[in-house]
């Protein structure tokens, strides 16, 4: 099933409910772009390789392509998220619920934001619709363990590869290179950041453009008192929408997260820029295809770890990482507590 632009329009002229439901997913795709976007390009940006306003237009048209290819070759990502959730039973009140978690997901993340930690919004995501879903059916049963299993691999996976791959490409590179002239190294690397950064806004579309268009899609199908379907197609329209209100988001706030990646956790040559984007780049193309919602913040961020732990342990600026894992360890519970809580306020008052 899927929807056409002109009904898409049509529809939220006549439906206020839908109209609502799209402005909070915009919103959330917007703190998308400002919290989890800038990470694809910390690295490119931190090592001068570009500047920033060509390394955010440059995430714009990638983030699109990483949405439109991937959703062509695998859309399973958007599915898990779409049936990771039980929003089935009276429309009004799961329109209501999923709004809820929608204004939670804003809330934490630009909160986060605010203090330029780059906290998940992938597991802000999920974390608030699981907690808005067991508000709307009163219990566990709000959630889909078979699906929602496939985020704890996610978590670990992303975490784990995405550290293990820093280390490894990085020494692979030493290795290759280490006779090279250092001037034409770096040059050469220069012109790989560009690739890398572009790899990375890429696999960042086909992640998380897909999670949040999964959602976006669950919100029209309840506005329009569909709370059964199970299997949908993406419109182009809507990954067109996604990526441009993504890009946007980059523009407005993406410089705090870059400064927080891409300079203060590890401060990263040109070649340790190429490694730790290749390496989270490939760690999000098996998740992607394996049909696993992993973080793109916590991919990045553990890849650019692994980078800086092959040089010396002490070359990691532990001090931001701690104030990173704390964003990560209390996302899930902190946001679906938000999520539960607001989706049981909102069903009482509307």
């Amino acid at each position: 099933m899927t929807i056409l632009f002109g009904d898409f329009i049509h529809q939220i002229i006549n439906n206020p409910a839908l109209l609502i439901t799209v402005i909070l997913t915009l919103g959330v795709i917007m703190v998308n772009g400002w919290t989890d976007a800038p990470n694809a390009i910390a690295t490119c940006v931190s090592t001068r390789s570009m500047d920033p306003k060509k390394a955010i237009i440059m995430a714009a048209i990638f983030n699109f392509l990483g949405v439109f290819v991937m959703t062509a070759v695998n859309a399973t990502v958007a599915q898990t998220i779409y049936n990771m959730v039980d929003f089935r039973g009276d429309s009004h009140n799961s329109l209501i619920a999923l709004c809820a978690a929608l204004v939670a997901i804003v809330a934490w993340a630009t909160g986060a934001w605010a203090f330029g930690i780059p906290t998940s919004e992938s597991h802000a995501l999920i974390a608030g619709l699981s907690g808005a879903a067991i508000a709307l059916q009163h219990g566990i049963s709000g959630i889909n363990g078979n699906q929602w299993i496939k985020v704890i691999y996610g978590l670990v996976i992303s975490t784990v590869l995405g550290f293990v791959l820093g280390f490894i490409v990085v020494r692979i590179i030493e290795a290759t290179c280490s006779k090279m002239d250092r001037r034409k190294s770096k040059s050469v690397f220069q012109k790989a950041q560009i690739f890398g950064g572009a790899a990375m806004a890429f696999m960042h579309g086909a992640q998380d453009g897909q999670k949040f268009m999964g959602v976006f899609m669950l919100g029209m199908f309840l506005a329009n008192g569909q709370s059964d379907v199970t299997n949908f197609t993406i419109p182009v329209w809507l990954m067109i929408l996604c990526s441009l209100v993504m890009a946007l988001g980059t523009s407005i706030g993406g410089y705090r997260i870059i400064k927080t990646v891409g300079m203060g956790m590890v401060k990263l040559d040109t070649y340790q820029g190429f490694a730790a984007d290749t390496a989270a780049a490939i760690s999000l193309l098996i998740s992607s295809l394996t049909s696993l919602p992993v973080s793109t913040t916590h991919t990045k961020t553990t890849a650019i770890m692994g980078v800086g732990a092959s040089k010396r342990i002490s070359s990691v600026n532990w001090s931001v990482v701690k104030e990173m894992v704390l964003a990560w360890v209390l996302t899930f519970p902190g946001c679906g507590v938000v999520g539960y809580l607001m989706a049981y306020i909102f069903m009482r008052i509307f």
